[in-house]
């Protein structure tokens, strides 16, 4: 009898090391798993798996808006495709200055956003951002992905949505960190510009149009956040019934606004200089202005939000914002979230409207 217990108890004892080493090798492959992939759900509600470290990505769709949002996570360096044929000139120099790496890089888009799935697929990005602009993001998405592309979309329609593409893009690239600060930084900013905001009354807020000029259209939604964030009344609010909208010479006069936020440089002097709009209460005061460009056009969609709201503040109320130093509020910023160390000759470039060019290139 002790001969067959001691059988049964070996036997036992193989069957227990056994299930232990199984257990063992599942538990192992799991971590394997775990460990290289991983899945998020993006903008759109799209599970998308991802590897577990992101080493490369790509931008498509409206170029010079999704690489300030990588920026802003100090990202930069990852991008490996070039910017977009329409911000192909000097006027996108700072892209080059955050990101010296996309300088000699490929287009991977046609210009109605489609990507080159041929020219993608050469890069190898180990993540592809993709957002909302001349149709689905979803569709381009789907593209990409049966391609074997992991494919992220990102939704901006509302102004605070960019904290939202911005914690999801930190989420993507391990930088929730990062992601997070900027959040703080975006309220924390409103929050300022509204403790002296509020104080001023409706009768000193000065009536505002952001336009193009050369094309007589009022570019971008989210302008009416801006200006009327910073103590401004934008004439544009009550009419505006899309993305953008075209007006007339007469309606200009109409507006009469009391400052005026062009696109580039060289339109300031195209209103100024037209006798059709020497009345208008802006010309008179001397009171036009291009908006700052850094990585994008500020009074567009950028990660730079928050600086235009500063910008816009300053401009329409110069004494309520007296002490704002604007130059060393933009060295800051892109020190912190875009890692580039900006000198204040670069700042005053980009607060005057940002690098100039030739009228008769493409801006």
């Amino acid at each position: 009898m002790k001969k067959k217990e001691l059988v049964i108890l070996a036997m036992l004892a193989l069957l227990i090391i056994s299930g232990m080493l199984i257990t063992g090798c599942g538990k192992e492959k799991a971590a394997d798993t775990t460990a290289t992939t991983r899945t998020i759900v993006d903008m759109a509600g799209r599970e998308v798996t991802l590897p577990a470290e992101i080493h490369s990505l790509a931008t498509i769709g409206p170029g010079p808006v999704l690489n300030s949002l990588i920026f802003a996570v100090g990202e930069g360096g990852k991008i490996v495709n070039g910017l977009p044929d329409f911000a192909r000139s000097e006027r996108w120099k700072y892209q080059h200055k955050f990101a010296p790496n996309i300088s000699e890089q490929p287009m991977v888009q046609t210009s109605d956003f489609q990507p080159n799935v041929e020219e993608m697929l050469k890069l190898k990005p180990d993540v592809v951002f993709t957002m909302e602009a001349r149709g689905s993001c979803e569709q381009i998405a789907e593209v990409l992905t049966n391609a074997g592309l992991p494919t992220v979309c990102l939704v901006w329609t509302e102004p605070d949505e960019v904290k939202q593409a911005i914690n999801m893009i930190g989420e993507v690239l391990n930088q929730e960190t990062r992601a997070q600060e900027y959040s703080k930084y975006f309220d924390d900013t409103i929050a300022r510009v509204s403790k002296v905001v509020d104080s001023i009354p409706e009768d000193k807020r000065p009536r505002v149009l952001h336009c193009n000029i050369q094309s007589m259209t009022a570019p971008h939604t989210i302008t009416e956040w801006w200006v009327s964030q910073a103590g401004g009344k934008s004439v544009t609010k009550e009419v505006r019934v899309s993305e953008n909208i075209e007006f007339s010479v007469e309606q200009l006069l109409k507006w009469d606004p009391q400052v005026i936020i062009v696109s580039s440089p060289d339109q300031v002097n195209l209103l100024c200089n037209d006798s059709r709009f020497k009345e208008v209460s802006a010309v008179k005061s001397k009171q036009v202005f291009p908006t700052p460009v850094g990585a994008h056009i500020w009074g567009n969609r950028t990660s730079e939000q928050p600086l235009m709201l500063l910008w816009a503040a300053k401009t329409f109320h110069p004494e309520a914002f007296k002490n704002l130093n604007l130059e060393e509020e933009l060295i800051q910023f892109y020190k912190h979230f875009f890692n580039y160390s900006m000198n204040v000759e670069e700042a005053q470039e980009i607060l005057g409207g940002g690098p100039k060019v030739d009228p008769g290139k493409k801006k």
